[in-house]
């Protein structure tokens, strides 16, 4: 599915896009305005449709086109993919489909493991589909053939952080449910594989072990960013950036896992259906 590309200029103060599947790309956008407090963002949560990891990838195509589009008729000067999903499945297809950099959650993460040396054997945690589309492996034995990668899928993790379930007893024996029977392999790393997965970050690290090293996809993401625009000389010199929050279903469910998850807080939230 090709998107439409309005040409129009952009500067210095034209924002920052962002998309995931719904709440998960919180973490990119936290990540982002951490380290660039000065930019002007507008983030897109596809709340109707989440989630993206159990959908097909036509589908999965399709919607992160359609989202795009959308943003790219905001005049944003960079389109960052915060879902892993959507990376894996429709990244090619946005770079080739619109005309500004697209930055996406897998390649940061991919580039952060492989400069680290002590890194030999690779955990993958991520949804469904982007354990089948092995995005992951395929870029990271492009990079070091001698890595050791064992990819698992976690369907339950993303549906259970949606849920605002992320603190309860249950979520923590889900997690030992999908990992405990691993942790004998002794991971050097684990990449967690879709933005959802930061906020189980401590539970993850409660079964697997203090000391094993965790990417985390967002911050990486987020130091991609910077990078691109500093790059391309579009990083924002003004005093203080602000957001705009946009979804296509349940605000109020967005607003709540935002403030009692991320401590993000949203205001003036609007909707988009397509």
């Amino acid at each position: 599915m090709k998107v439409k590309n309005k040409k129009s200029r952009v500067n210095s103060n034209s924002p920052i896009g962002i998309f995931d599947s719904g709440f998960g790309g919180l973490t990119v956008f936290k990540a982002i305005r951490k380290l660039m407090p000065r930019e002007n963002i507008i983030y897109f949560g596809d709340t109707a449709r989440v989630p993206y990891g159990t959908k097909s990838a036509d589908s999965v195509v399709s919607f992160s086109a359609q989202i795009s589009e959308y943003l790219v008729s905001k005049k944003i000067k960079i389109l960052v993919v915060a879902c892993n999903t959507s990376s894996a499945l429709a990244l090619d297809e946005l770079r080739r489909s619109i005309k500004v950099p697209v930055i996406g959650v897998i390649e940061p993460s991919v580039n952060a493991v492989c400069s680290d040396d002590r890194n030999k054997k690779i955990l993958i945690l991520a949804t469904s589909s982007t354990i089948k589309s092995r995005a992951y492996s395929k870029q990271l034995r492009k990079k070091n053939k001698k890595l050791l990668i064992y990819e698992k899928a976690c369907p339950l993790f993303v549906p259970v952080i949606e849920e605002g379930c992320a603190g309860k007893n249950f979520a923590k024996q889900i997690v030992k449910e999908y990992l405990l029977p691993l942790k004998k392999k002794k991971f050097d790393a684990i990449i967690l594989g879709c933005t959802h997965y930061p906020v189980l970050k401590k539970v993850i690290k409660g079964v697997m072990g203090k000391k094993i090293r965790v990417i985390n996809s967002s911050a990486q993401a987020a130091a991609a960013v910077y990078e691109k625009l500093s790059d391309l000389e579009l990083l924002n010199k003004s005093k203080k950036g602000h957001e705009r929050f946009i979804v296509s279903d349940d605000p109020q469910k967005f607003t709540a896992l935002a403030g009692e998850l991320l401590n993000i807080r949203i205001k003036n939230l609007k909707i988009k259906r397509f």
